[in-house]
């Protein structure tokens, strides 16, 4: 599968990276808005073309799969471009910018029997199906709540501090503790809790969120952008619970009887960068003529950002794009 970056950034360099290690993806081209950036990425990674216009890009037919790495603000441009160009994408987190854009984007894929898929890494990895298994053994008993955290200090990025890029905590960090108690718990979300702590420019700093689901199980979560958290999620039950360490990325699942003792651990597979899980999807998916990934599925993205647009409504944030 020929891949393809559209925007060469930090995360772009890391999927770069990641994909330059996998059997069966080759790396095609890269395209920015200036020509030496894609040519220097380029160079750096080994990709076979570089295109000075995201038209460019996607005027290419031989272009397989496309990766937009652009800010939150403009991946429902970018994807659209790509979509209406005959492409297939891959859209990084949060998917959108509220959840009338995600529908679009959805609705086009579906129309034009086009891949489009999320890049939320920690919906395709190995440890996703771990924690699943665990908590369906019944180890833990009957799981009624969950807690999670993401935080790291991110004041220094300037596209976090712009309210015209949709920075904030929330579409950043906000979206893994969101998805991890989604994966937990299957059930519809009831009710929704937010509070936030705004910046001068209006985006948020760092959040509280509480989701009331369907038979009563509760999620709190917090993400925070100022402040170095634990990265834990703890889901827990009538006989014990469990620690995923980093949510993030998982790095190990602990497991606690009622006397609060570590009855087991588990490590997650060795892995490239964890971004290798997506791609891999996409290009099965693909192979497969599929629309959506069954990681993640169009409604669980769709989902997520009606939560986010609720979440956001709360506090009375909204973006200059929407």
């Amino acid at each position: 599968m020929k891949f393809s970056i559209l925007a060469p950034g930090n995360i772009a360099g890391t999927m770069a990276k990641t994909i330059s290690r996998m059997d069966g993806i080759e790396s095609y081209a890269v395209a920015s808005r200036d020509y030496g950036r894609a040519k220097a990425f380029a160079g750096e990674w080994g990709f076979e073309k570089a295109y000075g216009s995201y038209e460019e890009l996607v005027d290419d037919s031989e272009v397989g799969l496309v990766y937009v790495a652009s800010p939150h603000s403009h991946h429902y441009q970018h994807a659209k471009l790509c979509l209406e160009h005959g492409k297939h994408v891959l859209v990084e987190k949060a998917f959108t910018v509220n959840a009338a854009q995600a529908q679009e984007l959805i609705d086009i894929s579906e129309e034009r029997g086009l891949l489009l898929a999320e890049a939320i890494w920690t919906r395709y990895m190995p440890s996703r199906g771990m924690v699943d298994d665990l908590v369906a053994s019944g180890v833990i008993g009957e799981v009624t709540s969950l807690t999670a955290n993401l935080g790291y200090i991110l004041p220094h990025v300037e596209r976090m501090q712009k309210p015209e890029l949709a920075g904030g905590a929330l579409l950043d960090l906000g979206v893994y503790p969101i998805n991890f108690a989604l994966m937990a718990f299957h059930g519809q979300v009831e009710r929704v809790h937010a509070s936030a702590v705004l910046s001068p420019s209006g985006i948020d700093w760092m959040n509280s969120i509480t989701l009331v689901f369907e038979g009563g199980k509760m999620a709190v979560l917090h993400s925070d952008m100022l402040a170095q958290t634990d990265r834990q999620g703890v889901i827990s039950g009538d006989k014990g619970y469990l620690e995923v360490q980093n949510i993030n990325n998982c790095e190990e699942i602990r497991v606690f009887g009622l006397n609060r003792k570590l009855t087991a651990r588990y490590t997650v597979p060795k892995q490239i960068s964890g971004y290798e899980y997506e791609v891999l999807a996409c290009k099965k998916a693909i192979e497969a003529g599929k629309t959506e990934c069954e990681e993640m599925p169009h409604a669980e993205s769709l989902r997520v950002m009606k939560l986010l647009d609720e979440v956001r409504s709360q506090w009375g944030m909204k973006f200059p794009c929407e």
